[in-house]
């Protein structure tokens, strides 16, 4: 098989949750150790940091990794889902995966993995692991998939563990309260391993507390020892400036450049500082200051992350942004209201096994909308996802597809206007 062969067996062979949801999520840990141990524990053979979170731990991830690549470490990314290709999954210092590589593992293990029947994402993290350890890379950052104790990410004991802030998503498997889905992103939390809280929630606090102390974990809260100065968001060629007071340097304010876009960044910025700064507490890994700056200022340049708050054209601005649980959505809208632009037009498109009423009554109802359907078994028909938002009186037209939607946003848009694309990372990667 060639890489794209290779690619259609694992989506089709392997039960994959953005695809088919629910029907692909695995309870239990069963399979990935045993992958782990029929590949020989390639996990053990490289250091690692493990971020979970329901917002904001891709870009922590990101950061993290750019900031190790620049102080010059052999640096992992693991990160999912894909918007594109699915090596964007399995980076080395910003590099993609080999397709020969991919093609390769499968064709080595194939029959282990159809006796097996692992998900989708059991596989990928087994393969992910295996090839940070054949290349030995320095330090990998591995971010979760869904949830946390029973992530396939979670048979690693990390230099640290950072959690991003909680919100709700994914509750048919994590819980239906803020306190339930942090009991499952504790479960990365290490014996003796410190882990990183990167925002004060007072529903969180003492789950988080509670299992770290039990685990006799060191345990500190970023926006507890940097404080961002919101007023001070503002871009200049094409990066974000932020100013922040740093508890550990006497509280003076420090201002950092980022190429990530977004005011929700800066609350990803703490963390990622606040992780740092454990990292080298602990000599577990050496870094200048210049190499913490240099790499959030070029963290897309060096990692090639997409999707947060991403400009794709302009005349109109045409954005888009892979948030889409109702936190996630809030800070998309903040953002969208400090955006100069006369009229707003939302291209949408969700998908079907999610509670959507939370989100919909977020949305603006002065935007003109253009609802799609994303090209997966999961995507919500379009004409089903314009009359559920008829009730929250969000009102525009239906489309076969996210580019057809696209389209007819702007040749309605006015130069003047600003389109934004969202709702699902289905709709995001096939607008991208």
């Amino acid at each position: 098989m060639d890489y794209q062969q290779t690619v259609n067996y694992m989506f089709s062979r392997l039960p994959m949750y953005q695809r088919i949801g629910p029907a692909a999520y695995k309870a239990n840990l069963d399979n990935t150790w045993a992958l782990s141990k029929y590949l020989g524990q390639p996990e053990n053979r490289f250091k690692s940091i493990h971020i979970a979170g329901t917002n904001g731990k891709g870009s922590v991830a990101h950061m993290l990794a750019s900031v190790l690549q620049q102080a010059g470490y052999k640096t992992g990314l693991a990160t999912s889902p894909h918007l594109k290709d699915f090596r964007e999954r399995i980076k080395i210092n910003g590099t993609l995966i080999a397709e020969q590589v991919v093609v390769d593992f499968i064709k080595k293990h194939k029959s282990f993995l159809e006796k097996l029947n692992p998900s989708f994402f059991e596989m990928a993290i087994a393969m992910t692991f295996d090839h940070f350890a054949g290349e030995e890379v320095d330090v990998a950052v591995i971010e979760t998939g869904l949830g946390g104790r029973l992530d396939s990410t979670n048979i690693i004991t990390p230099e640290l563990a950072v959690i991003t802030n909680i919100g709700l998503d994914h509750t048919q498997f994590l819980g239906d309260t803020i306190r339930q889905i942090a009991g499952e992103k504790a479960g990365i939390i290490k014996k003796n391993v410190p882990v990183v809280i990167g925002k004060y929630q007072k529903e969180t606090y003492n789950v988080f507390k509670q299992t770290a102390e039990s685990l006799n974990a060191p345990l500190v809260i970023a926006d507890k020892l940097c404080k961002l100065e919101r007023t001070a968001f503002r871009e200049h060629n094409g990066k974000q400036c932020l100013q922040i007071d740093v508890s550990w340097r006497n509280n003076e304010t420090d201002t950092y450049f980022t190429d990530l876009l977004g005011i929700y960044q800066g609350e990803n910025l703490l963390c990622a500082l606040t992780a740092l700064r454990k990292l080298q507490e602990g000599q577990k890994l050496f870094f200048t200051d210049k190499d913490v700056r240099e790499g959030l200022f070029n963290v897309v340049g060096n990692t090639g992350l997409q999707g947060r708050w991403q400009k794709i054209s302009d005349f109109p601005p045409v954005i888009c942004d892979t948030g889409h649980n109702p936190s996630g959505i809030q800070y998309i809208l903040e953002q969208i209201k400090i955006t100069p632009h006369d009229k707003l037009h939302i291209v949408l498109g969700m998908v079907d096994d999610k509670d959507r009423s939370a989100v919909l009554a977020l949305l603006p109802r002065k935007a003109r909308y253009y609802f799609c359907k994303p090209q997966v078994p999961r995507g919500l028909d379009q004409k089903k996802l314009a009359m559920e938002a008829s009730n929250y009186n969000l009102n525009g037209d239906h489309y076969m597809s996210v580019q057809d939607a696209l389209q007819a946003a702007k040749k309605k848009a006015l130069t003047t206007d600003l389109i934004f694309i969202g709702g699902s990372t289905f709709v995001v990667a096939e607008a991208l």
